[in-house]
């Protein structure tokens, strides 16, 4: 019985280890790119050159998939070629990531002609230098959707709760359990001290008896 729960505490502590290694990093993303939106609002926020996007459309499947979370690194658009997946900004301000499908050249200005995967049709506007964000790198399958969960301040209000309350709960376990083990302890090395005094007195006994018959015999 005492193994099984050694058992499942590992796997409990292993599993709460595992959630905060998932959650809180995503957690400090959303912070900190939420105060870089606040600070620059005219900025893309950034993490070392390297920028999120959260997939709003199925523009882009079957590569790129709506609620996916991409990450797009800072490049120079000088060496942007056809078919490069890139995010930039359209003629609305909106943060869009489609593939090159052409550059050219007009009135001495190079642009580039874009489109979605899954669109029958180009991009009405031409993408300029200065409103390329990145090219794309990768993707995480799902994630923007929970990050986009995440951003909302009552959502971290309620993960950040979440996250205490069970550090908390495991914190107070652990104590518990520590002094319950300490408790046994002490109730077992006051019995091994009574066994060894019974032992004492049943040896000092014993010999007193042993020294009386001796007494009674030489009489």
């Amino acid at each position: 019985m005492k193994n099984k729960k050694k058992w499942y505490q590992s796997v409990s502590n292993w599993v709460l280890i595992v959630a905060c290694i998932i959650l809180v990093p995503i957690l400090v993303l959303n912070i900190w790119i939420m105060i870089q939106a606040k600070t620059n609002k005219n900025a893309i926020p950034s993490v070392f050159g390297y920028k999120p996007f959260i997939v709003l459309s199925g523009s882009m499947e079957t590569e790129i998939h709506k609620g996916d979370l991409i990450v797009t690194k800072k490049v120079d658009p000088e060496t942007l070629k056809v078919d490069d997946v890139i995010a930039f900004r359209d003629a609305e301000e909106t943060v869009t990531t489609h593939r090159i499908i052409d550059i050219v050249e007009k009135e001495g200005e190079t642009y580039f002609i874009t489109k979605g995967d899954n669109n029958n049709t180009q991009d009405d506007n031409l993408v300029s230098y200065s409103d390329v964000e990145g090219i794309y790198v990768f993707r995480i399958a799902g994630v923007g959707s929970m990050m986009n969960s995440l951003a909302q301040p009552t959502t971290i209000i309620i993960l950040v709760l979440g996250i205490t309350i069970i550090f908390a709960i495991g914190f107070s376990i652990s104590t518990k359990k520590q002094r319950e083990e300490e408790r046994k302890e002490f109730l077992e090395y006051k019995r091994m001290k009574k066994e060894e005094q019974k032992k004492e007195e049943e040896k000092k006994s014993t010999k007193k008896s042993s020294s009386k018959k001796k007494s009674s015999k030489e009489d």
